[in-house]
């Protein structure tokens, strides 16, 4: 089967490769003066992958498209609208369009499969494809659960046939709401737990995990999702890629922020701690955690968060 990946950065260079090796003709599509493509143009490989024969690198979004009956978007998820507005000028009629990629739009709260809908894809060909895993472990081949999602049931399990392999076990998604915000969440955890390394606080991961996804299911369930979908995949079941890995560019973030160094990677964490604090805000719901990164992120003292986090009105845990 011929598949279309468009971006080639970190995880779109590893789609590319993934599903070459289990069999499908590929074309990874980057943007042609992109750092990212231009590495892979001059070289054939990056830090992480090597092209092989059967993936075709193109900056040709027209011919990416158009070759093509299903499409993967790997990019960073607050260009996404942008990106659609340049993808619906051409023919893509009855293409499948799957995104991974994890984040909330910040300008309006949505989430990115309702901005591929708004931005004229049909609903029934749209997909998301989430869960725990870093590249630097795959491609060694030590394998990993994800979870594919979408708005038929036919569709996810059409997909799952498409890419699952002995490296990924893919599960049935059937709350794409929950999976979608789970996904997204499970970026601010990870800043959390890097500030929590920064601050010598590690220990207060195990807290982190079981509060973080209690309030990540008062989310979910006020959005219209399942609740039980904060426990899956999408969110807990990608905590130890996100918490604790030395590869989480979440979590190096947070602890670069607490020491104050730089950290030049891009950190999706930042802009969905934004978006879904205003969520959870005209929700009603309260999300302390989301409140205190947010706040940090602002510039307050991490000690006078912390502090002020302790001293919060006693609750039962399950409320």
């Amino acid at each position: 089967m011929n598949i279309s990946v468009l971006g080639c950065g970190r995880w779109g260079s590893f789609l590319a490769w993934y599903n070459a090796r289990i069999g499908h003709q590929v074309i990874n599509y980057g943007r042609e003066n992109g750092t990212s493509y231009q590495q892979l143009k001059l070289k054939g490989k990056n830090k992480w992958v090597t092209l092989d024969k059967r993936i075709t690198l193109s900056s040709d979004l027209k011919y990416a498209l158009e070759s093509s009956d299903i499409i993967i978007i790997s990019i960073n998820s607050q260009e996404l609208r942008g990106f659609f507005s340049e993808i619906v000028k051409h023919d893509i009629k009855d293409k499948v369009f799957v995104l991974c990629m994890k984040g909330i739009e910040v300008l309006t709260g949505k989430r990115l499969s309702e901005v591929a809908i708004e931005s004229g894809i049909a609903q029934d060909k749209v997909a998301v494809w989430l869960g725990p895993g870093h590249i630097q472990e795959f491609i060694k081949g030590k394998p990993n659960a994800m979870v594919i999602d979408s708005y038929s049931e036919d569709l996810t399990k059409r997909l799952i046939d498409v890419f699952k392999s002995n490296l990924i076990r893919f599960y049935v998604g059937s709350d794409i709401i929950g999976t979608e915000i789970g996904a997204a969440a499970k970026n601010i955890m990870g800043i959390i737990a890097g500030g929590l390394d920064g601050m010598g606080l590690a220990s207060m991961k195990g807290a982190l995990m079981s509060r973080g996804a209690r309030e990540v299911a008062r989310l979910i369930k006020a959005m219209g999702g399942n609740e039980l979908s904060a426990y899956g995949l999408c969110h807990l079941g990608d905590y130890e890629t996100t918490l604790f890995s030395e590869h989480s560019h979440n979590r190096k973030f947070g602890e670069a922020l607490i020491k104050g160094e730089k950290f030049n990677h891009l950190a999706e964490g930042v802009a969905t701690a934004h978006a879904t604090l205003a969520l959870a805000k005209a929700a009603g719901v309260d999300v302390p955690l989301t409140n205190a990164i947010s706040d940090i992120l602002y510039g307050a003292n991490p000690k006078d968060i912390m502090d002020r986090m302790f001293s919060r009105e006693i609750k039962t845990e399950f409320e």
